[in-house]
């Protein structure tokens, strides 16, 4: 679970680092996947741009999940640089989408209907990313893996992003404020496009 300490003694504990590290990804890929079901079936039933956006989102946390299992895999700077780049691709196109889908909501002045599930599932949805987040951050470190710290970075948004959400889909059902979530959408935007430019870099 991602809140367990991480071995840190014992002649085999790279070897149980990365297994720890395999079942941090395994679980964010596992959960993405089911939540591209969930936030569609919300989206279409709400017609919330919003939820339709974290979709893809979630479609990019796949991607780099899947991403970060095929480095951990096998070894060598050239596949770290590699991997390291396709992330922050990764981010750079969460920032992208975030700056076309807030501007156009905030243009189109679209009023999103209320939507129960979606609000529950981007609350446990923040909870879980969070805790990946931090880690993936932790084993990341310990096996001195800049793939694995940058990829928990892409959780960490994704957290930040359900939050942004999450916030946008209750002010809009309490207080009838739609435009919360595109406003919060444009603060994600730029920390993702700090940490894609990063990444790409490194």
């Amino acid at each position: 679970m991602p809140g367990q300490d991480v071995p840190s003694v014992g002649r085999h504990r790279r070897v149980l680092l990365l297994r720890y590290g395999f079942g941090l990804e395994a679980i964010t890929l596992g959960w993405n996947v089911v939540g591209v079901v969930v936030l569609a079936v919300a989206a279409i039933t709400a017609r919330s741009v919003a939820l339709g956006g974290f979709a893809l989102d979630s479609l990019i946390e796949i991607g780099a999940s899947t991403v970060v299992i095929w480095e951990l895999s096998g070894t060598g700077e050239a596949r770290q640089r590699r991997a390291l780049h396709l992330i922050g691709w990764a981010f750079i196109g969460l920032a992208f989408y975030l700056a076309v889908q807030s501007t156009w909501v905030l243009a189109a002045r679209f009023h999103p209907h209320h939507s129960p599930l979606g609000i529950a599932w981007t609350a446990v949805t923040a909870v879980v990313m969070f805790a990946l987040a931090a880690g993936k951050a932790r084993v990341g470190d310990a096996l001195d893996n800049p793939v694995l710290r940058t990829e928990g970075r892409v959780t960490f948004v994704d957290g930040m992003l359900a939050t942004a959400v999450l916030v946008g889909l209750v002010l809009n059902a309490t207080v009838g404020w739609w435009w919360a979530d595109p406003v919060a959408g444009y603060v994600i935007l730029f920390y993702g496009l700090k940490e894609g430019v990063a990444a790409i870099r490194d």
